[in-house]
This record gives structure tokens, sequence and C-alpha cells, in this order.
């Protein structure tokens, strides 16, 4: 039983599969790449409709000549400013293609997957009242007015209280963007809080095509239209740019508070990418084709966006020639656009960070200093205390107890029932009860809302779910009272149930609990370096909170798979994923960008990641939760965990010196890494020399890594003013079995803008295979321009 729904859609799949022909099994979607158009923003719809010819000519070349089968081919004719088409063709074409002078290379089109009112009020923003405190940088940079925020994801819910207009002048004159409502039944409307929304999703009408999908399930409304019916995108969207919203809650009651973006004035726009997954082996998810995304991008660099936040991304880059998305991400860049995007959920696996390239800013994710609890009163008196997002609670008086395996329908086994599966509770055992369902143990691990689903449609009155060892349980929205309790309080539990023939319990109504300590932690989800390409550049960057994050939802969006028929009309909800530190990142990118509208995409990156805080509310180093065979416990987080530390808005205002990179910089690092003008042209157009010579140690980087060091090395690091004249001396903390030593000790600027380099000479005193951690702080008194140190091939 416990596998029998996965068994079902594997064998399906392996019956499709069979029954197609080899033709079909061998075509996919590719993305042929041939740069940059050389129009610039005031481009025609002449150009761009000459672009598309010339994509149908080179392609119809390949089919036979046909322009018409081109057509019928080709996904997206990409004209904007990133000059490519996708189609859909033979392998063997697209392996001809890869030849064609014109052609710079040729990406398999993969699929990508998302990555969720205390966060702001923890970063020093707004009292507990949700008012902006005075010195706060969300004053000081005017609230990021008149940025303008892009969000690659599922869309977004325009009639939510986030994306009002109220109070917002006339739109920027340089958007230059949509609002393409397609065929929303809703009446879908943008104003001048939320300026663009645009809906891409060729790619995918293709995919589902090819799974034989009939026209009218392709001609649904929810397939049509920017509008957000998955949640994701409306919540992503408000956290980094959605406006003041007092009140704001889960339940009626759960994290109530004030909402906000960011960036509160903001202009945001929604390019919807990723769409429900109906043919995944694990259930029903949401993809997002690489088609679809880069058409986002080149769509949003047209539009006149400044920040653009991803809160998706795939498996870790072999190669950066192999990424569309990294490719995208650079022509972005070019044009000064910060790209934000989420590390990924796969910790705490080492090496599994996404998004690596230098020029997205990768985020991790930490908690905040906010929990939900609810009690479970025992009819001994015993307590015990779990995390709760339950709507709902028995409160007033005390319901038997029923342990799964004790309710198990005739037809199932222990096994299966004791975790709760689909079709294995009896009814009649279970109603107005309290379930007790087992999560995990050594060989399995249950689906939650799967659990809760099971204990709501027998009629249970509760329900009490543990025995994970490996990891804190974090709390499930279920439609009746839940509780998520720790491995040492569910083996109480048991014991408790074991000595009396009536086990009686109640479960209180959870609550908020605050100032929480110790707090940020990064959180065991959150991926982890080091990379497994390019290891000389340390990701993730930074860490920002992303457990239990309350901002905008959709109305429309299920509680779960398992209650499609079942919309809880949330307004806003609790979510937790790299997906949601991401845009906390990007909301602060956008209040830096009005406040300091001459830096650098990499300057900002810098002030951000140079004044974050590696130490936690206790003043002690801050820890990383990870998981044992046994237990969950935390250990000192490492730079691999959280990059340079975690996010500190007002201290990155005024970070006093930066490293910052020009387009030459990045230029350079891939001159080093390919030496090749072919290779490089997938990145710039023009003709470039590459030095002779190049040390990707040397890349000015705001963190410092030595992957291998088994003799002494030189880094050269430069800095540059963005604040009064002053005189910095440098701290560099070296930790055992290594020496860094520093020339010069201390670097005087006279003027804004001035540059000073330095060199650290590092020399392994104890050779060994670990990797050893360390900082160097350059300080005037007031600024402090913290760097991470990463070296490998150290004994610690």
């Amino acid at each position: 039983m416990k596998f029998a729904m996965h068994s079902i859609l594997f064998l399906a799949f392996v019956l499709f599969s069979w029954f197609q022909t080899p033709t079909f099994a061998t075509r996919k979607s590719y993305i042929v790449y041939l740069g940059s158009h050389s129009h610039g923003r005031e481009a025609t719809n002449a150009d761009w409709e000459r672009a598309t010819e010339s994509h149908h000519e080179l392609l119809g070349s390949f089919l036979g000549g046909s322009k018409e089968v081109a057509k019928e081919a080709m996904t997206y004719s990409y004209t904007r400013v990133i000059n490519a088409f996708s189609a859909v063709m033979d392998e063997n074409v697209a392996a001809e293609i890869k030849r064609h002078p014109k052609v710079l290379k040729v990406f398999e089109s993969k699929q990508r997957k998302l990555h969720t009112t205390r966060s702001w009020e923890f970063l020093t923003q707004t009292d507990s009242n949700g008012v902006a405190l005075p010195h706060s940088t969300f004053k000081r940079a005017r609230f990021g007015a008149d940025v303008i925020i892009a969000n690659i994801d599922t869309g977004v819910w325009p009639e939510s209280p986030s994306f009002s207009d109220e109070g917002m002048g006339s739109i920027p004159s340089r958007w230059k963007g949509a609002c393409d409502v397609g065929k929303d039944p809703l009446r879908f409307r943008c104003n001048r809080k939320l300026i663009g929304a645009r809906y891409l999703n060729k790619a995918y009408i293709s995919s589902l095509k090819s799974w034989g999908s009939s026209s009218k399930e392709l001609s649904q409304p929810e397939l049509n239209t920017p509008r957000d019916y998955d949640g994701h995108g409306s919540h992503t969207l408000s956290t980094a740019g959605g406006g003041f919203v007092h009140g704001a809650n889960m339940f009626g009651r759960l994290a109530n508070g004030t909402a906000s973006g960011g960036s509160p004035m903001a202009r945001v726009a929604a390019y919807k990418v990723c769409w429900p997954d109906f043919f995944s082996l694990m259930g029903p998810g949401t993809i997002c084709m690489d088609d679809d995304i880069l058409a986002a991008f080149d769509m949003a660099i047209h539009d006149g966006v400044h920040v653009i936040s991803a809160s998706l991304g795939g498996s870790a880059a072999k190669d950066y020639l192999d990424d569309i998305f990294v490719v995208a991400a650079f022509h972005a860049y070019k044009k000064g656009i910060h790209v934000v995007a989420s590390g990924g959920n796969s910790g705490p696996e080492p090496k599994s960070i996404v998004n690596i390239a230098p020029w997205i800013f990768t985020i991790a994710a930490s908690t905040i200093d906010r929990d939900f609890q609810a009690r479970v009163e025992l009819q001994n008196g015993k307590i015990l205390v779990g995390a709760s997002f339950s709507r709902a609670s028995p409160q007033g008086r005390f319901y038997p107890i029923i342990a799964g395996a004790e309710a198990r329908r005739a037809n199932s086994t222990i096994g299966d029932a004791k975790f709760c599966l689909l079709g294995t509770i009896d009814p009649k055992k279970v109603k107005d009860k309290i379930l007790v369902c087992k999560t995990d143990d050594d060989e399995f691990s249950a689906d939650r809302m799967e659990q809760g689903f099971e204990a709501n449609q027998t009629g249970a009155a509760a329900m009490i779910l543990g025995g994970n060892k490996a990891m804190n349980e974090m709390p499930v929205k279920h439609l009746l009272p839940a509780v998520h309790i720790k491995y040492q309080d569910f083996v109480a539990l048991f014991a408790y149930l074991k000595s009396t023939k009536n086990p009686m319990a109640t479960i209180h109504p959870p609550t908020d609990v605050f100032n929480l300590k110790p707090s940020p932690e990064v959180a065991d989800f959150s991926s982890r370096g080091p990379t497994t390409f390019l290891p000389e550049i340390l990701k993730p960057d930074i860490t920002a909170p992303g457990v239990n994050i309350l901002a905008a939802y959709s109305p429309a969006a299920p509680l779960t798979s398992y209650y499609n028929d079942n919309r809880q009309n949330f307004s806003y909800n609790l979510l937790s994923g790299t997906s949601m530190s991401c845009p906390h990142v990007a909301g602060v990118v956008g209040l830096l960008k009005t406040l300091h509208p001459d830096w650098s995409p990499s300057a900002t990156k810098s002030a951000m990641m140079t004044t974050a805080k590696t130490r936690d509310s206790t003043d002690h180093p801050m820890l990383a939760e990870t998981d044992t065979y046994d237990a969950t416990i935390t250990t000192k987080a490492t730079p691999f965990e959280y990059g340079s530390g975690h996010i500190r808005p007002n201290k990155a205002l005024d970070p006093g010196l930066v490293y910052d990179l020009t387009l030459n910089d990045y230029l350079d690092l891939l001159c080093g890494l390919y030496n090749n003008a072919t290779e490089l042209r997938l990145f710039y157009d023009a003709p470039y020399k590459c030095p002779h010579s190049y040390s990707v140690l040397n890349f000015n980087y705001p963190s410092i890594t030595v992957p291998f060091l088994y003799s002494p090395v030189n880094v050269t690091r430069t800095l540059k003013n963005v604040g009064s004249p002053a005189t910095y001396v440098a701290r560099v903390f070296s930790p055992p079995g290594l020496t860094i030593n520093l020339e010069p000790k201390t670097l005087k600027f006279d003027k804004v803008g001035e540059e000073k380099s330095f060199t650290l000479t590092f020399d392994v005193t104890r050779p060994g295979f670990g990797t050893a951690f360390g900082r160097i702080i350059w300080s005037d008194g007031k600024h402090f321009v913290r760097s991470p140190i990463t070296v490998g091939g150290v004994h610690v």
C-alpha cells in the first residue's frame, strides 16, 4: 500500500513509453542560441518580425526548406534582446543545426522546479506594529520607490491587497512592458503597482500535447492567463515588492501582523512560467520549462525592469555553457539588471547549491525568531508541545486516542496503517478520536498531507504526527486539528497509550511564539556548497529569512493536491523554502537601487555580502540545522551554508567599501574558463581580447575561496570607496593549519570611487584534506567590511 500510488503512475509511464514510435521518442525541445539582437530598446514590431522571419528561414533550411514546417515546429522566437528560438525537433536535426556558422549553442530544454509579517521586523525594518523604523533602509531608501521588480514564477493574484496601487504615482516612463491578460475569466487587471503581467506557456503547452492532452484541456482558462492558481508566485512577488498590509494572517489568527515586501513602494511585474506538472511520477507538482523561462528573461530585459527575482532552479550545473538560465542571467547583467535566485532546497546535502554563476545573487534560507506551537495535554497531566498550523482545535474536552495501527481497515497491513496512508484507516474505529500517525522510519517517509487527508475523511477529531528521528517536524496545514511532535515526545505518547486502557487527550489551539533563541539558523532544507563547478566562487552568497514566511497567496489555490476540490481562500499563507528567502533579498536590492542608482549589480551584492552577520541572537556563531540517523542537531554553520552571512539591510545601505566588478572582469573570468572565441560569444557578441594569463583566484568577488592549497598562493582583491574619505585597517583571522599574510595592512581612501588593492598570501602549515574557514575585516572604526575565507587542503 505504501507505494501503490507511485507504482500505478510508474506503470502508466512505462506503458506510455512502450507505445511511442521511435520518432516520437527522439523528438525533444531544443533552444537554438544565436547571441544578442542588434536592435535597441526602441525596436519596433517590424524589427521583431524580421528577427522571427530569420529564425523561420534558419530552421526551415534544416526541415526541407519549408518555412511552414518551421513555424509548426517552433515554440518561441526570442526577438527582444536574446537572439534565439526554441523548437521541437529530432536529435539528428539538432545535431546538424549545431554546426551552422551562425549558431553559438544548442541547448536541450530542461525542466526546473520552484524552490516561501515577522521577517521585516526581524530584519529591523519595522516595529512590532509594522511601522517603518526611522533609521531603517525602508525609510532612508523611500521604500524602493519606482524600482521595477520582475518575478519569474507562477503568476500573480492581482486583487491581493499587497498589490494595491493606493498612493502610487504614475507608471515610470522606462516601463515598456504589457499587461497580457489572456483569457482570464475573472477580468485580470494591472494597475500603478502591478504594472505588468505576462504568461509564457508555449513550451509547456507543447509538452502537454506530446502527452496527448485534448484541445479542451489545453484551452482551460487557468492555462492562458497570468493569474496565479498555485499561490507561489503571489507569495514571492509580494515578499519582494508588496505594499504594507495591516492585519494580515493565516486562519484569522496565526502570524497576525503587517505583511510587506522588501521594497513596499516598488512597481512589480509578474512573468508566469511555472505550470502544473500532471505527469510527475512523484505526484502533482509544478514545472517550469527552459524555453518559457528564456522568454520571460527576454521580455523582462526589454520591458525595463531593475531586478529579476527567480525562485526556481534545476540541478547544479556542471558547466555554465550547459545552462541557458546562466546565459539568460548574463544578458540581464549586461543591461545592469540584478538577478536574484534561490539556491535550492536539497540541503543538508553538500554540493547541492544551484544557480551558481557569479553574476547571479544566490540565496540560502534561514529561520527567524518565530514559531507556531500547540500543546497536547494528556489526561495524566503530561504536556507535549509540537508544531502546528491547524485552523481549529477540539478545545474544551478530552478525546480518546487511537494509534493508526489499531485503527486499520481489515484489508490493510499494520505497517501501512501506522502511517495512516490513504485507504488504511477504518472510519468506525477512528470517528471522534485523536488519531496518532507515524511519519517516518528507517525505510519510509509518509506524505504529511496524505496522512491529514486520510484522518480528515475518516472522521478523526484531530491528529498527532511524530516519529521522525532525523529532523525537526515543520508544521503542515491540515483541515483538522493536528500537531507534529518531536521524536522524544512521540515515544512518551506511546508509553502513555500502553499505560492505560482509555487514553485521552486534548489539543490546545496553536499560538505564535516569539523571540526564539538562537536565531537565525540555516534551515536544514537549504542547499549547501561548495559548488560542483568553479569552486573558487563561494556559493551561496548570503542567507535570508525563508522559514514560515507570511505573504500574499492565491485564494484559488487548493490546500494541497489532496484537496483539489477544497480551496481554502487563503489571502495570505505561511510557506518555507529558499523560494521565500530569494525575494527578501530581491526586495532589499530594490531599496539599494533606489538609494544608489549608480551602483552596479556587483557593488550592490558586495554591500549586502560584506555587511552580513555570522552571529545569532545570542551573539554566538550562527548554527545550521542538519540531521543524523538518530536526531536533529545543530552544528556551527560555515560559509558553505550561509555564504557571507545573514542579510542586514540597514548595514548594507552604507557599506563603506565594495568589491566592484565590471563587464570586463566577468569577460576575463570567462576567458580564463574557456579561452575560446565561440564559447565566449555565448555571453558577449562583440570582439573581446582575452588576457594572456588569468587566475580565477583573483576574480574580485566579495568572498575569498582557495579550494585546494598545497603550496603558497597569492590572492589579490580590489576595494572601491563608496563612502567618505577614510583610512581602513585590516584584521585577518587565520584558522589552525594555515597562515595568511596581508600586504598592505592599511588602505587610505581620499575620495569616493577611489580603488585600492591588497594581496593575501596563503600557506598551509599542516597539509590535509579538510576545509578551513577564516575571514578578513577592513574597518575605519565606523564601517566593517567582512569577507569570508575558505581554504581546502588544510589539516583541521
